[in-house]
Parts: structure tokens; C-alpha cells; sequence
């Protein structure tokens, strides 16, 4: 599944004209919204599944966090550099502590997760299950799909819930996650578990994320968006036991005698945590229809922040590497800067929306500092229908604009050649 940003872009701008929006005094100036086309680069996956159709644009989930954030284009403040090209199909880049949004490509455009989806797991059954529990693992958290990414743990094993989850979230185990799903889904087991992960990005705020398996297989109507996931990692962040997990390097999984099986080491595939100065955790992921997806969060001089992207290809960087350079593009912006903010967990369900307000309410009542709205700063309800008429062109049109923009990723991409690499899954 491949995001539908700049295609999307391109045809509202097209059906729509664009209206001008007079100044308000006190509210800091426009954020500026990079007109070139593509705004994110992309380059055509090799896999030839069909693009699955996201669900219909929802003009109060896309204004979440600001309406300078419903944008399937380019936004940062309005004096910042300009951010490295990815060929992320969407990403952001937020403050784990305040909230901000430093910037985004197509903040709320839907996209899949793949592996990245074991965040909203963890945001949904940290609290809920003991660490030091030893459970027994089951043949139905064995079923998963043949040659996905697993910890190694065996079906009659006995292991703490602890290990589980370090096997989660080093290795992206697949097992693991449908056992922890199990687990903390009560009485209805793994298809509980799921529930619990949806009503969680209910509550957190992340009204584009819907749930379908555990572990961020693909599954028919399994969507996120860039903005969401940072919404989900800043609750796993928030979580001491989560940034432990996700910073422990390596881990041992231990011996089950009575079924024959030695003890063995896991190592942490997030490649940040060695490469990069600050890091403090993050997951991979990676599906024929995701494509490449990352979470990345390090500190540096007092700040946090978290890089969220959908949708990349492997060309001259991977997954890991596009975060470290858009971690470092948000590092050099000022303090204040600032497209929007991260609401916080129960929020939209607080905020009743006022009359023909629906989308300001769901926004948080936020405007580009995340603070008191300021008058005109709804969304256009005009370009949303633009777009969702759009949508009905479908995957054929979708495919069309990857080939009319492979050439333009390469020259994007790098001033030479882009050596193609061979897909390697990140381990998912």
C-alpha cells in the first residue's frame, strides 16, 4: 500500500481553486507549503500487488493537530530550511515532550504500518499485563505468516512476559505479538487484543489507525498515518519500561529443557540505537504492501524528538537512515517552531464538537502553536470533497503516477546514480 499524497495533491489543486486567507492579527504568520511537485519523492516498489484502497478522507481526522497539517504536500515553519529528500511517501517530525510538530510530508495521509503497528500493541498492553509473569506460548501465536519476521520462541515454552516483549520489540517477533495480543485481550483472546489496540488509538487521538492484526501483518483495512504513529510512539515513550525494552541492545532468550531447546541471544535490529548519537529506540518494519516504515526518537540537547515514516523505498538509504536525516533536519529548527502539535491521550473525546465545528473539534481547538484557534482557521471542507472525488480514480491512476515519478525520486535522491539495493525486509 502506497500513500496516495501527491497524487491526491495534485488533482485538488487541479479541481479546487485555491482562496486566499486574510491575515489575523496575533497569529503568527502562514506556514509555508512547498508548491513544488513531488513534494515527497518516490520511487515505484517492485512488488505488483494492487494498491489497497484506503478509506474515504474524513475532513475532522485529517485536521487533527492543526488544519496546516491537512496537507497531502510539504509542511514546515515558515523559516526553516528545508528538510532532506526522503522517499518516505509521508513522514513527520514531532517533540516527544511538548508535542509540537516541527514539520511533515502528508501528516495524515493513510498508508499501512507493517511492523511499526507493534507500538500500538505496546502503547495497549504495557499497562495491562505483569512483566514477570511466566506464560506459556500457544500454538495459535505460532500461526503466522510463513518467512515473517519471529523471535524464535517455541510452541509449550514457558517465558516471563518481559522476554516476550523484548522479543517484540528487538526482533519484531510476529509470534510474540500474537501471544501478547492473547494475553492481554481477556476473555475474547488475540481478536480482544486487537479490540483493546483500537479503542487505544481511539483514546490517544489516532482516528486514522485501525487495527486488524497484532503485528502489523497486512490485513484487509489496516491503515495509519504518519501523524498517529507519532501520536503511538509518544505514548510508548512515555512508558519507562517501554524506553528500556527499546534501548536494550541485546537479550537472551532462555532454554526450555523439557522441550529440547537451548537458550540463544537476540540482538536489537533498530540500527539507530549504534549509528546515531542520542538514540533512544524506535522500530523498523517492512511488507511487500507497506513498504518500508520506520519510528525513530533520540535526545540531544535537552530535546526528544520522534521521526514517524510510511511508505519508503530502499534506494541509497534505508528505512533507519531516512529517520537519522530528518531527526537531524528537526534538531537545527528553532525551539518554537512549530505546523502543529500532538493532541494529548482523551482529548477529542473531551472536546464536544460545537455546530458545523466538527473538524476544529477534532483538531484540538489547536492553531500552528498549539494554542487557542484563531478565527478562519478551519480547513477547506471544498478541497476535501476535491479529494475524495479524486479517490475514485483508483489504483490504476496510482500506478501511473509512481512510473511518472521514478525518474524524478532518482534525481531527487542524489546529484549521481542511485544504486538500487536488493528489498531486505529489516527483519520484518
Amino acid at each position: 500500500m502506497r500513500t496516495w499524497g501527491s497524487f491526491v495533491a495534485l488533482a485538488a489543486a487541479l479541481l479546487v481553486p485555491v482562496s486566499a486567507t486574510p491575515a489575523v492579527a496575533g497569529v503568527r504568520a502562514p506556514v509555508r507549503r512547498m508548491p513544488a511537485a513531488p513534494p515527497c519523492p518516490n520511487v515505484p516498489p517492485p512488488s505488483t500487488r494492487p494498491p489497497q484502497p484506503p478509506p474515504a478522507p474524513d475532513p475532522a481526522a485529517r485536521a487533527v493537530g492543526g488544519a496546516a497539517l491537512d496537507t497531502a504536500g510539504l509542511v514546515v515553519p515558515p523559516a526553516s530550511t528545508a528538510p532532506p529528500p526522503v522517499t518516505a511517501t509521508s513522514w513527520v517530525v514531532a517533540d516527544l515532550d511538548s508535542g509540537t510538530v516541527l514539520g511533515g510530508c502528508g501528516p495524515h495521509e493513510y498508508a499501512v504500518p507493517a511492523s511499526v503497528q507493534k507500538l500500538l500493541l505496546a502503547a495497549t498492553m504495557l499497562p495491562r499485563l505483569d512483566p514477570n509473569r511466566e506464560v506459556t506460548v500457544t500454538a495459535g501465536d505460532l500461526a503466522v505468516e510463513p518467512g515473517s519476521s519471529a523471535v524464535g520462541l517455541v510452541e509449550g515454552g514457558r517465558y516471563r512476559i518481559e522476554t516476550i516483549w523484548l522479543g517484540l520489540l528487538l526482533r519484531s517477533g510476529n509470534e510474540a505479538a500474537n501471544a501478547l495480543a492473547r494475553l492481554g485481550g481477556g476473555p475474547d483472546g488475540l481478536a480482544g487484543g486487537v479490540r483493546a489496540m483500537n479503542e487505544e488509538a481511539h483514546r490517544l487521538g489516532a482516528r486514522q489507525t485501525h487495527a486488524v492484526t497484532p503485528s502489523g501483518l497486512d490485513g484487509p483495512g489496516q491503515f495509519t498515518s504518519a501523524y498517529d504513529l507519532a501520536l503511538i510512539a509518544r505514548a510508548c515513550f512515555a512508558n519507562p519500561a517501554f524506553r528500556r525494552y527499546a534501548a536494550t541492545r541485546t537479550a537472551q532468550i532462555p532454554a526450555q529443557p523439557a522441550l529440547r531447546k537451548k537458550a540463544f541471544a537476540i540482538s536489537n535490529d533498530n540500527m539507530l540505537l549504534d549509528q546515531y548519537p542520542g538514540a533512544i529506540g524506535g522500530k523498523t518494519g517492512f511488507t511487500d504492501l507497506a513498504r518500508h516504515t520506520y519510528v525513530g526518537a533520540a535526545e540531544r540537547g535537552g530535546r526528544r524528538l520522534v521521526v514517524t515514516l510510511l511508505g519508503a523505498e530502499v534506494t541509497s538509504q534505508r528505512g533507519w537512515q531516512q529517520g537519522a536525516a530528518l531527526l537531524d533536519w528537526g534538531f537545527a529548527q528553532p525551539r518554537d517552531a512549530s505546523v502543529g502539535r500532538l493532541v494529548e491521550p482523551g482529548e477529542l473525546d473531551r472536546t464536544a464538537p460545537p455546530a458545523g465545528g466538527g473538524a476544529s473539534a477534532l483538531a484540538g481547538h489547536a492553531d500552528l502553536r498549539g494554542g487557542a484557534p484563531g478565527p478562519g482557521a478551519a480547513p477547506s471542507a471544498g478541497v476535501t470533497v476535491a479529494v475524495g472525488a479524486v479517490l475514485t480514480a483508483g489504483g490504476a491512476v496510482l500506478l501511473a503516477r509512481r512510473r511518472r515519478h521514478a525518474a524524478a525520486a532518482a534525481a531527487t535522491m542524489s546529484t549521481g546514480s542511485v544504486l538500487r539495493e536488493p528489498e531486505i525486509p529489516e527483519q520484518d
